[in-house]
């Protein structure tokens, strides 16, 4: 059984692999096929290897035509493409719980009615910049808005925010115009918005009783509403490096320490009949047995507490395992732990067939699997208290072991990083946050605000002291193990490994520790390597900016960081970092930001504070506040050095004029020409024509020829003269800039230009990352989405 549960989880997985979804007579013949084939299992298959195969192949089939079904169902309340970019009047409830924006809100919208028939998705993601703090789920508005299909970024081993709309339900994202009407109150009329209405109130109630400046109320609340996008993001980077991330959200301990509470108290209760013993003709337990009643309620107060968590996977997984492990009980079986996780991630499945892509999934499942193989060992018996006290602190040591090194593949594989003192860190926070933290915090969140903000200070104050901790603990260098992206090869070994070093002390110390020989090879990935004397040149899609990585055989230099995004986020963190450590690439040799605009300087921060930095240079003024307080040298033409058998060489801006901040930021653009001596790469920045004028006005012919151009200032009207194009003749162009701009960029005169030059156009809303690679004479360009095709995104034919 447990095999036919795991082949379910399969074939979702498989379908989320797919460039295209099957068409719907395709899907609607496999599903006939399907229900022949379980017929002539029912009426012929006995318990031979032939139908067991057989089941095994069914539920893949089954899981791979489920998710496609669903995935149809929900792709088609996209928003028509014809309606993008277009004021569209809805009548609508907020359902979920705003996130709050400097200025404004984001928040989930379920659209009820809109005017003049247009169809639009029944709930988008909506920003509103002039939401106030009064804003609220269940609240009904007349909106104008402005919408567009879900889309993100598509760049190797990032974020994918158009999966993640999928995922959540969302068929556009937008912004409101205007408002016409609301608010007006609509929480009593779903229970949804109910919920999400009381995790608003707790959210409010919890934020009052605390000081406004209170570091750590985000925390609480989400401990207390899985609400976690509050959190300062250094703190998340503490918690990530001490891998106690897991216990600042509701997990699945925190629900299952609610349930286990809530089934003691009423276990005893229904004993004692509620008090009532004298006053009821017929006691309680003979009506129902009290371990029922009490299995009754861990299953309800698992399924509140994880409703107002928002039903994440954790939760989820938890809620499903609670349950089918509450069955089992009451009908006096007792399954194989194993068979209920199979169980769990089958029913997780069956309501969110997106989850089994996501880390929460794969981790959430691993920790319980490692949990309950640790547990299954033996335990001796003991008398007295100290023995007992010192074998129980022995048994959560070996379980804390063997989560950590369960987890390691897993860690490496989805985040390339693995926090080393994870053990002590845990050993120390799980006792604070869940024995003491987060019951305070839900205990604060139900009582009157007199009780509550004594009893939300002292979880704050708890909390405050934990961090002190876990900063010093984070301090080292080698505080977390950072590696490339691993192969399927070294994964596939690392779980292998990971089990033998888990297996039972009957194995032995010696064959056990053969596992790590077999983890080695992913702990220690480097990335694809580059050959001395050629160049790889990734140019990431970061939306309307620039940001160029240039790695040689030992060197990186990353060229622009893309814009700072309204979230508080930027390219720097969400794109460049993550690419940098999944590429191997530990430290920068030079940072050339080419100028101060924000659509090129403003993930720069964020690189400095993840990777060391050798040099930084730069044609911004000095100071300039998203360059930070560090040491910034001037980009000058003349500038030029050697790496690798790969020459770097500064076309742009003079001596006199870099760092000139009475000069435009943009004809002060550090250009930067990459060659190996037989294939090159120019970087322009946003130099206008002038800047072009007269670079080709005073270099010779061979300094300005490039293979491939970066085209200037994304494609707008201001730059990539004819005189320009038939100077550098490059055989392929890259328009780094957003989907639908407010700029309008590329200009389409300035892109017909290119096209009428006989130059191939890669455009990065439509193509994702381009990643240029040299080889010998030739080279080769990579577009992300037409390379990495999955059906959610679209991949226009490219290069045109």
């Amino acid at each position: 059984m447990r095999l036919i549960l795991l082949g379910f989880v399969a074939g979702c997985w498989a379908l989320q692999r797919q460039g295209s979804l099957p068409a719907d007579s395709a899907l609607g013949f496999a599903s006939a096929a399907l229900a022949i084939l379980v017929v002539w299992l029912v009426r012929y298959g006995r318990t031979t290897r032939l139908a067991h195969g057989l089941a095994i192949l069914l539920a893949v089939s089954v899981g791979f035509c489920w998710a496609a079904w669903r995935a149809h169902s929900r792709m088609g309340d996209w928003l028509p493409t014809q309606l993008e970019a277009r004021d569209i009047e809805v009548i609508g409830v907020v359902s979920g719980l705003p996130a709050e924006l400097s200025p404004g809100a984001r928040f989930a919208f379920t659209i009820e009615a809109a005017p003049h028939g247009e169809h639009v998705p029944a709930r988008v993601q909506l920003s509103w910049r002039e939401a106030t703090l009064e804003l609220r789920p269940g609240q009904r508005y007349t909106f104008t808005v402005r919408l567009r299909r879900p889309r993100g970024l598509a760049n190797p081993h990032g974020f994918d925010y158009a999966y993640w709309l999928l995922a959540q339900g969302y068929g556009a994202t937008g912004y409101v115009r205007s408002v016409r009407n609301g608010p007006q109150e609509a929480a009593h009329e779903q229970l949804s918005w109910r919920i999400e209405a009381q995790r608003a109130t707790l959210r409010d109630h919890i934020r009052a009783a605390l000081p406004a400046d209170a570091r750590f109320a985000p925390v609480l609340v989400a401990l207390v509403v899985g609400d976690q996008r509050g959190i300062d993001g250094d703190d998340w980077l503490l918690f990530n490096r001490t891998g106690i991330g897991h216990l600042v959200s509701i997990s699945g301990l925190h629900i299952t320490m609610i349930a286990g509470f809530a089934a003691g108290l009423v276990h005893w209760a229904w004993r004692h009949s509620f008090g009532l013993g004298r006053r009821v003709r017929r006691p309680l337990p003979l009506w129902c047995p009290a371990r029922q009643a009490a299995l009754v309620a861990a299953v309800l107060a698992g399924l509140g507490y994880g409703l107002i968590a928002g039903l994440q996977i954790p939760a989820l997984r938890t809620v499903a395992m609670l349950s089918i492990a509450a069955v089992a009980a009451w009908s006096a079986r007792t399954p194989p732990t194993s068979l209920v996780l199979a169980w769990a991630a089958f029913v997780a499945l069956l309501l969110d067939p997106w989850a089994v892509t996501q880390p929460g999934f794969w981790l959430s499942f691993g920790a319980v699997g490692v949990i309950f193989l640790a547990a299954s060992r033996p335990e001796v018996p003991v008398s007295g208290w100290w023995p007992r006290i010192r074998a129980t602190l022995a048994s959560a040591a070996r379980t804390q072991w063997a989560v950590t090194v369960g987890l390691v593949p897993l860690t490496l594989l989805l985040f390339r990083q693995f926090p080393v003192i994870s053990p002590l860190a845990n050993a120390v926070a799980i006792p604070v946050v869940s024995m003491f933290v987060t019951p305070l915090a839900l205990l604060g969140a139900v009582v009157p605000a007199t009780l509550a903000a004594p009893l939300l200070a002292l979880a704050h104050g708890a909390l405050a002291w934990l961090v002190v901790v876990l900063q010093w603990l984070a301090s080292p260098d080698w505080a977390v193990w950072e590696t490339a992206q691993a192969g399927m090869l070294e994964t596939v070994l690392a779980l292998l490994g990971t089990l033998i070093l888990l297996a039972p002390a009957a194995f032995g110390l010696r064959i056990r520790l053969h596992g790590v020989l077999l983890i080695l090879p992913m702990v220690c990935a480097r990335g694809e390597d580059v050959a001395y004397g050629e160049f790889r040149a990734a140019m990431l899609d970061v939306g309307q900016g620039t940001a160029v990585l240039v790695q040689t055989r030992a060197h990186a230099l990353l060229y622009d960081a893309g814009p700072a995004y309204a979230s508080g986020g930027s390219a720097g963190a969400q794109v460049i970092v993550p690419y940098l450590r999944a590429s191997g690439i530990r430290k920068l040799d030079h940072l050339m930001v080419s100028h101060e605009d924000a659509d090129h300087a403003g993930g720069a921060r964020h690189v400095m504070d993840a990777v060391p930095i050798g040099i930084r240079s730069t044609a911004a003024p000095a100071g300039h506040a998203l360059l930070g307080k560090a040491e910034w040298v001037a980009c000058a033409a003349g500038q030029q050095w050697r790496w690798d058998g790969v020459q770097f060489t500064v076309l742009h801006p003079n001596a006199g004029q870099s760092r000139d901040g009475a000069i435009g930021s943009n004809a002060r653009s550090c250009v930067l020409r990459v060659d190996n001596g037989r294939r090159s790469v120019l970087l322009t920045g946003d130099i206008g024509k002038a800047e072009e004028r007269e670079l080709v006005e005073k270099m010779p012919a061979e300094t300005l020829r490039a293979d491939v151009l970066v085209v200037p200032h994304h494609g707008s009207g201001t730059s990539s003269s004819s005189e320009w194009l038939a100077a550098v003749n490059p055989e392929a162009a890259v328009f780094q800039l957003g989907y639908r701009n407010r700029y309008q960029h590329p200009r389409a005169d300035v892109w017909q230009r290119y096209g009428d030059a006989g130059i191939l156009r890669y455009r990065s809303d439509e193509t994702g990352a381009v990643t240029m690679v040299t080889q010998g004479g030739a080279y080769a360009m990579e577009a992300f989405r037409q390379a990495e095709r999955r059906y959610w995104r679209e991949a226009p034919a490219a290069p045109q």
